[in-house]
């Protein structure tokens, strides 16, 4: 034996304990065999506002701040926080109380916005967690921290760990399928990566799939021209017998996992257009969902495009949308951002409930972060900014298995701190996997030596936004 061949043996060998540790992890990513948690939901429709909405025009209302309209905020209320460095060296931070309307809607009498008539129609089906918290001040490491469980990029996804802890309700869609709409606001978007929904050190099975808005929804979806089905097939059976005896040769669990995504995609040459083909759909759905629904791409088009994903198994649905990072033009671009997904979001509530779906489907509503009190910049009559504000913000619940008509926790007078039962990120993720029947302290992977999960070493299952 050679030092080539005794360091191919020694590493096979090395390859095979990995394999079965993975086993072993992925055997008990449930937890404990003698208590099992009960799921309350099936799946998750993760509507993810990016940019950070403004909790005080929308879900937190402060009537008392019109009386301190213009007034500095007080030192004692900012206290010791970090700012980011768009205002932390603005000489004055006035106080800028919403523009907009509040009124008290349904049974619960929760105080909604005017630019959310459609989400004020539903909001005895809502929980509205207003005391949610972050340590991240900006946008990427405040959605990475929240997504993934870190500030730094590197870890699977919220959506990749569910599909690694409960695996696929479908064999003809991936898991975790990923959907993202520009914003009608003036301000440019910020960057979205796609390491937002990747697996990080989770086989790669587990990633979730971006579905394009314009051509194929997947690169490579139709066979290439003169080739048939079954050409195709005929080439994936000698490149899984290919793929097979390297498996056995290396014990590379990433082979499998390879062999396994070229019959997934496979299958999606014929589910994905059957996904994404509305033409089923009732006029009186189109409706619903508003005339936006039509047009490829948009939030509305991709909530029903949600709703049938969520009909046909798949376990993580995330749909992202930008535009909501208002330092500036707040009044006319929150109009118009509330424009795009009031309605759609009120209707994927009405249509999943209708269908018999929302029992076992949770819904999270929210961005990355909140907004400041104090204007960025000038304080007009009629037009104002808000900095990025991640010591309080706003959320909102429906479904598997959350108390609806509830408002849980509560903001100071200027909702610039919590006061009352406060929510960190990890304590929302927490509280998530409990509702799909997971103990997020068990959820774990070994990685590098060290045992991760999604929720780091902290978080704390919020039981009293969960239905008994």
């Amino acid at each position: 034996m050679n030092r080539r061949q005794l360091l191919h043996t020694l590493s096979g060998n090395l390859a095979g304990a990995a394999l079965a540790t993975l086993l072993s992890a992925s055997a008990g990513a449930h937890g404990p065999p003698n208590a099992p948690l009960a799921p309350r939901a099936r799946r998750v429709i993760w509507l993810f506002m990016h940019g950070g909405p403004s909790q005080l025009d929308l879900l937190d209302y402060k009537p008392q701040l019109r009386r301190l309209h213009g007034q500095e905020l007080p030192a004692q209320v900012r206290g010791t926080q970090r700012l980011t460095g768009m205002t932390s060296d603005q000489a004055s931070k006035p106080v800028a109380a919403s523009l907009f309307g509040f009124q008290q809607h349904g049974q619960s009498g929760s105080w909604i916005s005017e630019l959310l008539p459609h989400t004020a129609g539903v909001v005895d089906e809502l929980c509205i967690v207003r005391s949610l918290h972050t340590e991240a001040i900006n946008h990427d490491p405040a959605v990475t921290l929240l997504q993934t469980g870190h500030q730094q990029p590197g870890r699977p996804s919220f959506g990749a760990w569910a599909s690694y802890g409960l695996g696929s309700e479908t064999e003809d869609l991936p898991a975790f399928v990923v959907l993202v709409s520009r914003g009608s606001a003036a301000r440019p978007a910020d960057p979205l990566y796609a390491r937002l929904w990747g697996a990080g050190f989770l086989p790669s099975s587990h990633q979730g799939v971006a579905l394009r808005a314009s051509g194929d929804p997947v690169l490579y979806l139709a066979n290439p021209p003169d080739v048939s089905g079954a050409m195709r097939r005929d080439q994936l059976d000698a490149l899984a017998r290919l793929n097979g005896l390297a498996a056995q040769r290396e014990l590379d669990p990433e082979i499998a996992t390879r062999i396994a995504q070229y019959e997934m995609a496979f299958r999606m040459q014929a589910s994905v257009p059957s996904l994404t083909d509305l033409s089923d759909e009732t006029e009186a759905t189109f409706d619903a969902y508003g005339p936006a629904a039509r047009q490829p791409g948009t939030f509305a088009a991709n909530c029903l495009l949600a709703r049938r994903m969520a009909e046909r198994g798949v376990r993580f649905i995330q749909l992202y949308h930008r535009g909501w990072d208002q330092h500036y033009n707040l009044p006319s671009d929150l109009r118009l951002q509330c424009g795009d997904v009031d309605q759609p979001c009120a209707a994927l509530i009405r249509d999943l409930r209708q269908r018999g779906l929302l029992d076992d489907t949770l819904i999270v509503w929210g961005g990355e972060f909140g907004r400041t009190v104090y204007s960025q910049g000038k304080l007009d009559a009629a037009n104002h900014g808000r900095d990025h504000h991640g010591r309080s913000f706003t959320v909102w619940l429906a479904g598997g298995g959350i108390r609806g008509g509830l408002v849980h926790g509560e903001t100071d007078d200027f909702s610039f701190n919590v006061v009352h039962n406060p929510v960190h990120v990890h304590d929302l993720n927490a509280t998530l996997l409990h509702l799909l029947g997971i103990d997020h302290r068990r959820l774990t992977y070994r990685f590098q030596g060290r045992d991760y999960r999604l929720t780091d070493v902290g978080g704390n299952v919020v039981r009293e936004i969960v239905r008994s």
